[in-house]
């Protein structure tokens, strides 16, 4: 049993042949940090970006941002990108399209407890993708507001269905990956949007080391009633 997590573009899960295997621990924790997932954001979708420019999208100083770019370069996340202008300013872009972490059953307790911090990291940071639109949402234009979608449904497949399932809506995903669509591509009124999946089995008992929750006060807390 593994379990593979696809980004692509820092933003969209991708098929495999077109992204790296992450299996260095030191590289795995090097990107597993909040600030350096908000700079590979920013450096996919705004091409490449200096220190000072990542900074601000990322809420830190560009002093930190140089910092976390050398890291993240360290490790072969990022690259200098083409000089622009009078090239006084240092350039940054993604150095490749993507990456996968897979979880699987000969891992090393290093290889594993690496590849698990990064996939919560990357989790959080889509989670957090997902309630910035959310409080967005009512400034979103008309259009952009029916067509957003946040769905949720439960199935009955086997793990065959469901890996096929994966690979079919990674095919239909493709054409659109902003990566690989240029913007003259795209029709007019095309912007950025954000597509997270997520494919798992469900879980009916309770996992060592998760908290446990009471769910009547969760949903008061919440401000929910029968």
């Amino acid at each position: 049993m593994k379990a593979i997590l696809h980004v692509s573009d820092w933003y969209l899960w991708r098929m495999t042949r077109h992204t790296e295997d992450l299996s260095d621990p030191k590289a795995m924790r090097a990107l597993a940090h909040p600030a350096r997932l908000s700079i590979l954001n920013r450096l996919s979708a705004g091409g490449s970006a200096t220190a000072t420019e990542v900074a601000e999208t990322a809420g830190i100083t560009p002093s930190a941002a140089s910092y976390h770019l050398r890291m993240l370069a360290k490790y072969g996340f990022v690259e200098d990108a083409p000089p622009r202008g009078d090239g006084r300013e240092r350039l940054w872009r993604p150095a490749h399209k993507g990456f996968h972490v897979g979880v699987q059953p000969d891992d090393s307790p290093e290889v594993k407890d690496a590849k698990v911090l990064v996939m919560e990291a990357l989790r959080r940071d889509a989670n957090e993708e997902a309630r910035r639109a959310l409080a967005n949402i009512d400034r979103e234009p008309k259009e952009w507001q029916d067509a957003t979608r946040f769905s949720r449904f439960r199935l009955r497949v086997s793990a065959a269905e469901l890996a096929q399932l994966a690979v079919e809506i990674e095919q239909l995903i493709e054409s659109y990956i902003a990566k690989t669509r240029s913007e003259e591509d795209a029709p007019e009124g095309a912007r950025f949007v954000e597509a997270q999946i997520n494919l798992f089995p469900m879980v009916s008992r309770p996992v060592p080391g998760l908290p446990t929750e009471d769910h009547d006060a969760r949903g008061a807390s919440a401000g929910l009633s029968e």
